[in-house]
């Protein structure tokens, strides 16, 4: 529907899809009339330089968007004092506009090489869903499984992120994001595979962080708790220089063998990831970091080779993910959960797998072009 609402259909409008009781619609309608009749004369005078139809919706979003964000902290004679000033309307009906040409007609949008409905994206997008829910339900029984789930549920919502940057055209700006994956899939394996060991160290290494970040030395508990860092690190034979590196990976000291990885540092390229097994992904990882703090490849970077080295990457860390998942999760959940994931699994993985080698093709072809 092209054509003005009236003021009947735009109080339907507002109540379905808005559906706020503080709205006054009588007022709202008059700043809708007057946004859209200024569109419309644009439109044909065609002073934007293109032929262009008035999206009712995206209009009244825009326009219920900015009454709400203006009205809603203030009380009610204050707002009736704010909507009396036809000032105000004035400068609402204009930004409205403004909006609206910017963000609807000129918006800007990128290339995109992929879309949610495409298998590659599609059916991981499906099996990382129906994990997220699963962990999102799993009934937690202790603060030690808590620090797994609440990690494990970041990282899948940080995978799904992922994917609807891929779908919208941004593939640096994804493969940057796979780093984050990339490091909680590694703490993942460590905290599951060491529970006994790398929980409490991870927690405890928590709480000093919390502390340090927050200045909260001054106080009984917060001087108690540098106290003990202090003590630790003395015994470790870490300097003032090392505190912050001890706050973020001094955990990892708890994983049994570290001391037996070769150039084992307190960092996570030589301590986590060696650690996790994952060391192989060392140049992967900084490459994205190299994206991540802006260097001259994220500025001049091939499109569909970031797409597919992204692709590719966020699979086999969800390879990984999800064998976390079975191992923690599997035989804890309830029947009906672990019906529908063992269905799943029958009908999606295998395509995982054959849709992983496929996309790692088409990365070493590119590579292979370069």
């Amino acid at each position: 529907m092209n054509r003005k609402f009236t003021f009947e259909e735009f109080v339907i409008f507002v109540d379905t899809f808005i559906g706020n009781s503080s709205i006054n619609h009588h007022y709202l309608y008059e700043i809708y009339e007057n946004v859209y009749e200024g569109l419309a004369q644009i439109s044909k005078t065609k002073q934007t330089g293109i032929e262009f139809q008035i999206n009712n919706a995206e209009l009244i979003f825009f326009l219920a968007g900015e009454y709400l964000y203006a009205t809603n902290p203030l009380t009610n004679s204050k707002k009736e004092e704010f909507e009396s000033n036809e000032q105000y309307q004035e400068t609402m009906s204009n930004v409205i506009a403004d909006k609206y040409i910017s963000l609807s007609i000129y918006n800007h949008i990128e290339q995109k090489l992929t879309n949610k409905y495409f298998p590659p994206i599609s059916s991981l997008e499906l099996y990382v869903n129906l994990m997220h829910n699963i962990v999102n339900n799993y009934p937690l029984k202790d603060g030690t499984n808590m620090i797994i789930v609440d990690l494990l549920n970041k990282t899948l919502s940080i995978a799904r992120c992922i994917l609807k940057l891929l779908c919208d055209g941004y593939e640096t700006e994804a493969f940057a994001m796979w780093r984050t994956v990339h490091e909680c899939e590694c703490i993942l394996i460590l905290l599951d595979k060491y529970k006994e060991q790398a929980i409490p160290a991870y927690v405890k290494h928590m709480q000093y962080s919390l502390v340090y970040r927050n200045g909260d030395e001054s106080n009984p508990v917060g001087q108690e708790i540098f106290a003990r860092l202090k003590d630790e690190m003395k015994r470790l034979d870490l300097k003032s220089k090392d505190t912050k590196k001890y706050i973020e990976y001094g955990w990892i000291l708890s994983i049994p063998g570290h001391e037996k990885i070769e150039n084992f540092k307190l960092n996570f390229r030589d301590g986590v990831e060696s650690l996790a097994g994952l060391h192989e992904y060392s140049g992967v990882y900084m490459t994205s970091s190299e994206i991540l703090h802006g260097s001259p490849m994220l500025i001049y970077s091939n499109k569909e080779y970031f797409y597919y080295l992204t692709l590719v990457n966020l699979y086999e860390s969800f390879f990984r993910i999800e064998g976390v998942f079975q191992s923690l999760f599997f035989s804890q959940i309830n029947d009906d959960a672990k019906a529908k994931y063992l269905n799943m699994k029958k009908l999606y993985f295998s395509q995982l797998i054959n849709i992983h080698k496929m996309e790692s093709y088409k990365l070493k072809n590119l590579r292979n072009k370069k």
